[in-house]
């Protein structure tokens, strides 16, 4: 599903990957974990071509990234994955279920089906009484479940997700780990999560740790998720 080969990436003088290799299967639920300055982030944003790196490929879904244009990589961001960041990133002026359609009308599909699919995540997130609610007026967990859903409404092949409970308070930080296996079994996601939140790396398929740009040890989990 997922290979990384060779990975290197410096800004100026500092080299914050240094020769990362790494394969993800389908369907894992990875977290990467490691102090601040690891490259945690980094490798998260190369992986999801929000950024280039300076050598290596990213091999997603089969398809070589690196040798995508521009355009086409925009193209097969959109499509192949979805990204959940710590703090929402929800447009303010728009209700719950147009936040989760938007990335559909970004790879143009009509809003009838677009409206279909969200309101089939909004169920399935057990907030379908929320649909016209702008974020202002959801809580913390209902605005990450909301983000969650707009990631998964193009059917992507990977959700990426930096710090996704990091803002949420013990509950909600519960209930949105647990979301991220029930949505792995029914749509058979792939999911690549950085976290500082021990409770969710004991709880994943395998736990990466970073230290200073290079993997230190790559790790099956042994506790089984619920």
């Amino acid at each position: 599903m997922i290979d990384v080969k060779n990975i290197t990436k410096s800004f100026g003088s500092l080299q914050v990957l240094k020769g990362i290799d790494l394969h993800i299967d389908k369907g894992e639920v990875v977290s990467i974990v490691g102090p601040s300055g690891a490259g945690k982030t980094t490798l998260l944003q190369i992986i999801g071509t929000l950024d280039r790196p300076d050598n290596g490929q990213v091999i997603v879904d089969g398809i070589d990234t690196s040798k995508l244009s521009t355009k086409k990589l925009a193209d097969f961001r959109n499509q192949h994955l979805g990204f959940v960041f710590q703090f929402h990133q929800l447009l303010p002026e728009f209700t719950a279920i147009e936040n989760i359609m938007i990335p559909a009308y970004i790879a143009g599909v009509s809003q009838k089906q677009a409206k279909q699919r969200a309101k089939e995540l909004l169920d399935f997130m057990g907030l379908a009484d929320r649909a016209t609610h702008k974020p202002n007026e959801l809580s913390g967990g209902e605005k990450q479940r909301v983000a969650v859903a707009r990631a998964l409404v193009n059917n992507p092949a990977v959700i990426l997700a930096d710090e996704p409970s990091g803002s949420l308070d013990t509950k909600n930080k519960e209930e949105l780990h647990q979301l991220f296996f029930d949505l792995r079994d029914k749509f058979g996601q792939t999911f690549v999560i950085v976290t500082h939140d021990e409770q969710l790396a004991s709880i994943t398929d395998r736990t990466i740790h970073l230290k200073d740009g290079q993997i230190c040890s790559d790790s099956e989990t042994t506790t089984p998720s619920e």
